[in-house]
């Protein structure tokens, strides 16, 4: 056949090309193939693992931590050879609604969110999560910008104040029963919506311990690592595709079972690029320890100051 073709090739070269055992990169590109299959192919409920969730760069640093050696360029290639792709971000409802008569809190960050340890300083925000039944409940978190933290979270089905306290009241218990509780020092950043700025909000900071800060009106920069983790929220929590819902979202207990569950995963699962790749938690835990990590080149920090243009 190939004769007639007009390639010229021996017929021993051909039959001993056909004998020929799989290379080595054959056997290892099969071997990693089958390896992000169980990532990214349902089981029998079709229900895909949280995993499924990242792209390239995040799967090929979450193999990293599991041991295998891979390139990331391999990681890249089986990925686009298979159809696999992590989830993509949407775009938002507007929440944020600021009081035009509301006294606010200076900014205290100047959109600098990195910092070289856990309690100097905390984010906030909230967004919406739409039911089966088209009622919006709302999710408010509290996040450690040193490695993206979730410290609080709470769910509500108004967008009064109390929610955002909640969540504040979270935080600064967990950080007292873990043995660092919250010091006189560290700035509490919101934006400028009406929750932040309502007087029982300011009282809640203080008697948490904490500075309140408050960025320009209309400006998601000058809140980016909060406005990061809701989008993480959004996109891989919340979307239909999810791995993590269980059925249809009916009600404001759903959707708290289901941001429980991320923020287990995010926290200690979920690898986030603002701190190389690395969970949350086990960011926390090694400065702990005694072991230093910071953001990265092109993570929120780093990205979010240049823009901001100082």
């Amino acid at each position: 056949m190939l004769s007639e073709r007009g390639c010229k090739i021996a017929p021993r070269t051909f039959y001993a090309w056909q004998a020929r055992p799989p290379s080595k990169r054959v056997l290892w590109d099969m071997t990693v193939a089958e390896i992000l299959a169980g990532y990214y192919t349902p089981d029998a409920d079709g229900r895909r693992k949280p995993e499924s969730l990242y792209g390239a760069a995040k799967m090929w640093a979450h193999l990293q931590r599991r041991g295998i050696p891979v390139a990331k360029c391999t990681v890249e290639r089986l990925m686009r050879a298979n159809g696999w792709q992590g989830v993509r971000r949407v775009k938002k409802v507007r929440t944020t609604v600021a009081d035009p008569a509301a006294q606010r809190a200076p900014d205290l960050v100047d959109r600098t969110f990195a910092v070289d340890a856990p309690n100097r300083l905390l984010v906030a925000d909230f967004t919406y999560v739409r039911l089966v039944t088209g009622v919006f409940v709302y999710t408010a978190f509290v996040v450690d910008a040193y490695a993206g933290r979730i410290l609080g979270w709470a769910c509500s089905t108004t967008k009064h104040s109390w929610f955002v306290e909640s969540a504040l009241r979270q935080a600064a218990a967990l950080r007292a029963r873990e043995g660092h509780p919250l010091a006189g020092s560290t700035i509490h950043h919101s934006d400028a919506g009406s929750q932040y700025t309502s007087v029982h909000c300011g009282e809640t900071i203080m008697l948490a311990g904490m500075k309140p800060s408050i960025g320009t009106v209309g400006d998601a920069y000058d809140n980016a690592l909060a406005e990061t983790i809701i989008g993480l929220y959004k996109t891989e929590a919340i979307r239909k595709d999810s791995p993590f819902p269980t059925g249809p979202l009916r009600s404001v207990h759903d959707v708290e079972h289901l941001t429980a569950d991320w923020v287990h995963w995010f926290g200690y699962a979920g690898d986030f690029r603002r701190v190389c790749c690395c969970p949350a938690g086990r960011a926390r835990m090694l400065w702990a320890g005694g072991c230093r990590v910071r953001a990265l080149p092109g993570s929120p920090s780093w990205r979010w100051r240049s823009s901001a243009g100082a």
